[in-house]
This record gives structure tokens, C-alpha cells and sequence, in this order.
């Protein structure tokens, strides 16, 4: 969308914190059922996001994949499970919470650490339809290719083992 700068800002501030609010609603709330509704407006949060910066394609990816399919299964599963598990209040820390802690924490900083070293100029002028720097090629599905398997190798397989990560926690909690 080519929106003029005040209102472009506007709604990345506003995409920002309902994007903020949606993920601490996915950690915070007791009940998966309000987790997993959570979950389904950060991942329509994050396919606005691609809307606003010109990634069409992206962002109808993004929804049918992730909102449209796994999102879905994943309140499928939490369905099919017994309530009263969630019945009880037990907030101890046990070894499995400090193992799972460490290796959130370890994928945090290395997610830190690729937003850090990923140049975002360059992100910034592919997305503008009058600049496209591969001018050889045919069409954007190749331009989406060439970048996910060159420049955004590694954030792109981070992103899969986070999914990876999530849907082993899910099966672990319908098999319960």
C-alpha cells in the first residue's frame, strides 16, 4: 500500500501494539482456548504487516497457511483435549521449565542477533515496485525464492524450528 508517511506510521504503531498485546495474550492467558485466539491475531497482525510494506503474495501465504491451517489445527487439538487439566493452579518451577527457559532464551538472543545483522536498507528498496534490483528476472515469486534461499536463510529456517518448537508443544499437550 502506498499510503503517505503520517498514516503509514500510524498504522505500523498501531499493527505494533496490537501485535504486542496479541503475543503477551498468547504467553499470559491460563485458558489455550484464548491462547490460540491470541495467536490467530498475531499471525493476521503479521500479515498486515506484509500488506503495508507491498508483499502481497506474503501476506496471502501467511493467511492461509498459518491462520487458515495451523492456527485452526492447533484449536482443533485444544478442543479435543480434557479440560480439567488446566483446573489446577500449579505454578512450581520444575527442571523441565528451567531446560525449556534456556532454550527460549537461547533462541531469543539468536533471533536478536539476526534482526541485528540483517540489512533492512536493502528490504526497504526491494519492496517498492518502481526499484526492483533483479531486473533479469520474470516475475516476484522467483525475486521471493532467490531471497528466502540466499539473504534470508537463516532467519527463515529460525522461524522453522520456532514452528517446529510449537508444534511438537502442541502434540505433547493433546497427547496428555
Amino acid at each position: 500500500m502506498d499510503l503517505p508517511g503520517p498514516i503509514h506510521d500510524l498504522f505500523v504503531l498501531f499493527l505494533g501494539s496490537v501485535l504486542l498485546l496479541g503475543s503477551l495474550g498468547v504467553v499470559l492467558f491460563n485458558n489455550p482456548i484464548y491462547s490460540a485466539f491470541s495467536l490467530g491475531l498475531v499471525l493476521i497482525c503479521i500479515s498486515l504487516f506484509y500488506i503495508l510494506s507491498n508483499s502481497y503474495f506474503i501476506a496471502a501465504a501467511q493467511l492461509l497457511i498459518y491462520v487458515g491451517a495451523i492456527n485452526i489445527l492447533i484449536i482443533f487439538a485444544i478442543m479435543f483435549m480434557n479440560g480439567s487439566e488446566y483446573s489446577n493452579n500449579s505454578y512450581f518451577f520444575t527442571f523441565g521449565n528451567g531446560i525449556t527457559s534456556l532454550i527460549c532464551i537461547t533462541i531469543f538472543f539468536s533471533l536478536l542477533a539476526t534482526i541485528q545483522n540483517t540489512s533492512w536498507y536493502g528490504i526497504i528498496w526491494t519492496t517498492r515496485s518502481n526499484q526492483i534490483i533483479e531486473q533479469d528476472l520474470r516475475n516476484s515469486i522467483q525475486q521471493i525464492g532467490i531471497h528466502l534461499s540466499t539473504d534470508f536463510f537463516l532467519p527463515f529456517e529460525l522461524i522453522s524450528i520456532i514452528l517446529l518448537i510449537s508444534l511438537i508443544g502442541a502434540i505433547t499437550m493433546a497427547r496428555q
